[in-house]
């Protein structure tokens, strides 16, 4: 789905081999962008009955008595004393407070942490993770050659005796947060349940089973309806965590401090969000659709620049977009020729 430059090496999943599967290009390369018919796997997929191949997706483990206070101290959520098997969402910000990572964390209550992140970008995060260690008791793996991940349309923490699993909490607020969009009973994703399966690399297609197989076009199409943002793709090198509605699944507002701290509390106590999130709806009365990346318009001025772009199985081409703060929400906009009604998500 992005076509930013990905390592040399990528892992070739084992289920391309599945009958019609297409690899995907770009970031998630390696994986299955469809398996010949997006739309219905977008259909079975949202009835809960499919899962996703997710293996290029980076997972290391940190291991230690200190491994919770200790990336708790660095990233922008409260992980102290996260109860075992319990999921959260935390970020790793600049010094200026912009998004570089957003990590997938849940812990084993013994001994080992186990995160996912973007692809191609565990070894970023080691390596800043790393310079951070000092003295304290903590080793950070990179362990993708052995374990890859599954999604999954559920929403149960896994058990002592399964396999581990990350919960996603989109859209509800998650601690001492606020929504800089829709309340979580207005959120159109209420009720939405997703998680990823941490499983041996060499089980995959076991933990497959006999379930249908969904690619990633069918589950980005269901993210831009949920309006849930993505690091890397939906981000640039400026974005803040409150453009985006990040901070109501993970960014704690009072906890102690971590890098970029100042920026996510003067914006939230002292000002507003330079630009904002929105979800569109785009013309699709031709044959192709505008890429990611292309910038929006409105008469002579560009206001922005669309970050996602699917086909949805019946609202048709949707997007996201991040647009300026202050732009009339009942504006229409141009991307090249196309098209596109507003729905805001993040409120100025």
């Amino acid at each position: 789905m992005n076509d930013q430059a990905v390592e040399a090496t990528v892992r070739r999943s084992p289920l391309l081999n599945r009958p019609g599967a297409v690899e995907d290009v770009g970031t998630d390369a390696g994986v299955a962008a469809h398996y010949g018919d997006p739309h219905r796997e977008q259909r079975v997929l949202e009835e809960g009955l499919a899962c996703v191949d997710l293996s290029n997706r980076g997972v290391l483990t940190i291991t230690g008595p200190d491994r919770l206070s200790w990336l708790h101290s660095l990233t922008t959520q409260m992980l102290t004393n996260l109860p075992a098997r319990t999921s959260a969402e935390t970020l790793i910000l600049s010094p200026k407070g912009h998004i570089e990572h957003a990590l997938h964390v849940v812990d084993d209550g013994e001994n080992t942490l186990w995160i996912t992140t973007e692809p191609n970008a565990v070894p970023a995060v080691m390596e800043w993770l790393n310079k951070m260690r000092f003295m304290l008791r903590v080793e950070v793996t990179d362990v993708t050659d052995g374990y890859a991940v599954l999604g999954e349309p559920m929403g149960a923490e896994s058990v002592a005796g399964e396999s581990m699993a990350w919960v996603d909490a989109w859209p509800r607020i998650v601690g001492d947060s606020v929504a800089y969009g829709p309340s979580e009973a207005e959120h159109p994703a209420a009720g939405r349940m997703w998680r990823e399966l941490i499983v041996p690399r060499d089980q995959l297609e076991q933990a497959v089973g006999e379930r249908p197989l969904a690619g990633l076009w069918a589950a980005e199409a269901l993210r831009i309806e949920a309006y849930r943002p993505r690091v890397g793709v939906d981000t640039d090198h400026r974005t803040i965590p409150h453009e985006l509605d990040w901070l109501r699944t993970a960014v704690h507002l009072h906890k102690g401090c971590y890098r970029g701290q100042e920026t996510v509390a003067r914006v939230h106590n002292l000002g507003r969000p330079p630009r904002r999130l929105v979800f569109l709806h785009l013309d699709g009365s031709g044959h192709t659709l505008p890429d990611a990346g292309a910038e929006l318009t409105a008469g002579e001025r560009t206001i922005g620049r669309l970050t996602t772009v699917a086909r949805h199985h019946t609202d048709g081409p949707i997007a996201l977009a991040v647009v300026k703060r202050n732009l009339d929400p009942e504006l229409e906009l141009l991307s090249d020729a196309t098209s596109a009604a507003q729905t805001v998500i993040v409120t100025p």
